[in-house]
Formats: structure tokens, sequence, C-alpha cells
């Protein structure tokens, strides 16, 4: 069998014209048959033997027991066990024939770690709960941070972690640590620890989710999310983020929690990196979603200047970050206060227009939806919201948009932009949409 990998290297003494005809030679490796994994055939980097005798690359050899299969893929043979056992003959084999053809280009392979396995990860469970209900700050911790260091060297290894229940156990760990008599302060150390392996652990279980979300452990990311590193308030903003998507009782626990909501605007006005900035804006999605707090906590953005920081961050927005926005600003301008802000910036008719049929079909919907609200809600736009749609472009677009096909509530709100927009356009000169908007003035 020939390798695909191929060497280009220049021809050195012969005939110079040879070389100027030939210009580069290229060099094929033949890697030993027993050396390639059965299933990929390519060169094995962590060789096990199944109970069968055959030997396959372990990474290839998981996946194919992951998808349900109970047999052996060379011999076909059921599999009474799916023991994997280290080859390091053959690995060791690999590694000298590596070494041998490094001339050649070709890398030797690392000598891979040894998996994690079920026991292991239910022992250090047990330990982390023994530790917990003992208040063992400092064991807990090394503890956490072998789970940590587990994971970050496979997937594997965070499968396995996940798999066996270790999510449970953490939340309750950062729960009994965030309700101890001492002070949060005196533990953070610890609770950032737990949450960076938390980011990963999703979806918990209910009794994990009922523990970390609770009003002691909310308090605690709070608490984080507002004193905490950088890399602490991502990860917080993850954990919450994930947490909200569950249960809509935990964003209204949350919004009861002092500072969270400025805590929150500063990870958009401040961003770490676009993971945090779409976490943070769904954790604010999920806070004004229809519930007994969120009008309380629509008020609290709209003050926080979130209107004019939403606008600022869509003039060039990704799609991730583009759609979360939208939607947030979609919840906003179902309050008064909210279409109040709206109607002062001057960015917000033009940059909902240009988004339209041009990012995807969530952001045009959101774009179309707030349009709809802003000009519901102003008959006879006293702020001028439709004159400043048509000016942007915006009949052009609902009648495409009509054309290309959209869902029925979609349609129905087009469909009435246009008639109110249709009775405005007379005797006016519409701008395409696709003009640029530098001249206009932003208000931050």
């Amino acid at each position: 069998m020939i390798l695909s990998w191929r060497r280009l290297r220049a021809s050195r003494g012969g005939n110079k014209s040879s070389e100027l005809l030939d210009g580069n030679l290229q060099t094929e490796i033949t890697i030993p048959t027993y050396f390639r994994c059965p299933i990929s055939l390519d060169l094995m980097k962590d060789p096990v033997t199944l109970s069968t005798g055959i030997t396959y690359d372990r990474e290839n050899i998981e996946k194919w027991i992951e998808a349900g299969n109970q047999t052996c893929p060379v011999s076909n043979q059921v599999l009474m066990s799916f023991d994997q056992i280290p080859n390091h003959a053959i690995r060791k084999m690999i590694q000298d024939w590596c070494v041998q053809n490094r001339s050649n280009g070709i890398e030797r392979i690392p000598t891979p770690r040894i998996p994690v396995t079920q026991y292991e990860v239910s022992q250090i469970c047990s330990r982390i709960a023994v530790s917990t209900k003992r208040g063992d700050h400092k064991s807990c911790r090394e503890l956490v941070g072998k789970i940590k260091a587990w994971g970050k060297e496979s997937d594997r290894n965070k499968r396995c972690i996940v798999n066996n229940g270790t999510g449970c156990v953490l939340s309750d760990a950062f729960y009994s640590f965030t309700s101890s008599n001492i002070s949060i302060e005196k533990h953070a150390d610890l609770l950032k620890e737990i949450l960076s392996v938390l980011t990963w652990m999703f979806p918990l279980g209910e009794e994990g989710r009922l523990k970390l979300g609770s009003a002691t452990s909310l308090g605690g990311m709070v608490w984080l999310l507002k004193s905490g590193n950088l890399s602490a308030r991502q990860n917080v903003v993850v954990v919450l983020k994930e947490l909200l998507s569950v249960n809509q009782r935990h964003a209204d626990s949350l919004a009861e929690i002092e500072g969270v909501a400025e805590a929150l605007v500063k990870m958009i006005r401040e961003p770490i990196c676009p993971k945090a900035t779409k976490a943070s804006l769904t954790a604010i999605f999920f806070m004004i979603s229809p519930s007994a707090t969120s009008v309380r906590s629509t008020s609290r953005f709209v003050e926080l200047g979130l209107v004019p920081l939403l606008l600022e961050i869509l003039v060039d927005a990704e799609k991730g970050i583009c759609e979360r926005a939208l939607g947030v600003l979609t919840g906003i301008c179902d309050s008064k206060e909210g279409r109040e802000e709206a109607y002062k910036n001057a960015l917000t008719v033009p940059i909902l227009v240009k988004k339209m049929l041009r990012v995807s079909e969530l952001v045009t919907e959101f774009a179309v939806c707030i349009l709809w609200k802003l000009c519901r809600n102003d008959k006879k736009d006293e702020n001028g919201v439709l004159l400043e749609a048509l000016q942007a472009g915006a009949f052009q677009k609902f009648l495409v948009l009509l054309q290309v096909g959209c869902g029925e509530s979609l349609k129905d709100k087009a469909t009435e932009l246009l008639k109110l927009l249709n009775i405005r356009r007379i005797g006016l000169d519409c701008v395409d949409s696709s003009m640029d908007f530098k001249y206009l003035k932003r208000p931050f």
C-alpha cells in the first residue's frame, strides 16, 4: 500500500538539464499494512486490541462501538467484551518506523495517554462529594482540577466524565460552597474551577439543574460575573445561557438578583469574545421573555442603554450575534420604553431594513417583527418610521419577501406593513435599500 503523504524535495546532484526538466522529485512512502487501522486504513496513533485479537486505532473503534455495533469489524464476531487493551508493541514499532522515515517528512506519533475509565470517574466523584460535605475547600479544588485535566486530554475523556454523573456532583459542590457561612470570596478560586468544567457538562440532570439554578447558586454566579476575571465571567455567562434555556423559572430567579442586568450589559459593552457575547445576549433574551418579572427586567435593560448598544453592534455583527441581538431587541420593543428608545435612534430603521433578506431567515423575521411593532404603535407616523422605512427601501424588500415565501405570521406582518407603506409612498422617491448609511450620525 502507498501512503498518501508525499514530500517534495529538490533533486540533488545529477544532470542540471534533468533538474530543469523534472523540477522537484516526489517520493512515495510505503506504510506496512499492519500499521494501518483496518477501519480507516490510516496510520494508527493509539492502537488497541479487542477480545477478538484484532488491533484498531482507538478513536475509530470507539466510534464503531458508539454507533451501536456489537461485532468486530474485521472478523464479524460478536464482541463478548468492549474492553480495549493498548497494544504497546505495535505502537512502539509504529513510533520507530516514524523515526526511521523522519528524513522523508514523517513526524513521530506521540505516546497516547491512557484514557480515563468509568471506575476512575466514579471514584473521584465520590471523593468530591465527601470533600463537599466536610467543607474541605482545598481537597475539592484539587479533585476538580483533576477532572479538568482529564477533560483537556481528549473528547473521549469528556464523554466518559459527563456520562457518569459528574455534572450533578459539581453542581452540588457549587451550591454547597456558595451557601456556606464563609464568604463567597474565600471560595472564589474553587467556584471558578467548577464553572470552567461545568461549561462542557450540559445538559445536566434534573438534580444538577435544581442545585445550579437555585437562588443561592445563581447569586454566586452573579458575584463572579461582577467580580471575577475575564475567564470566570465568560464561564458564568455560558453556564447561565444553558440553565435559562431549560427553565424560565431560572430566568425569573436570576432577574431578582441585584446587579445582574448591569453585569450582563457590561459583558456586551466590553466584549471578551464572540462566544461570551452570544451567551450574554441569550441570557438577556430569556430574562425579558414574557414572565412575572420580564417587565421589570426589560425596563432595567432599557435604562442601562441596551437599545443603542444593540444597534451599535448590529452594524457589523456576524450572523450569530446579529440573530441574538435582534432577538433581544424584538423583546424590548414589546415595551413602550423600549420602543421610545428605538424611535430616538437614527440607526434603528436603516439597520433593520439593511439586515432583511441579507443575513439569515431568523434575522429577517426579527427585523420585520420589530418594524411591525414600531409602526403598529405609531399609526400616525409621528416618529417618521414609515417615511424612513420607505426611504431605506423597505417597500421593495417586503415585496420580495412575499414573493420568495415565508411563514403565515411573518406574511401577515409584511402584508400589513406594505399597506401602511403604500399609503405614504405616493410621490415619494424610494431609495435603494443597498445604499450606505454613513451619513447618519450615530447616537453613541
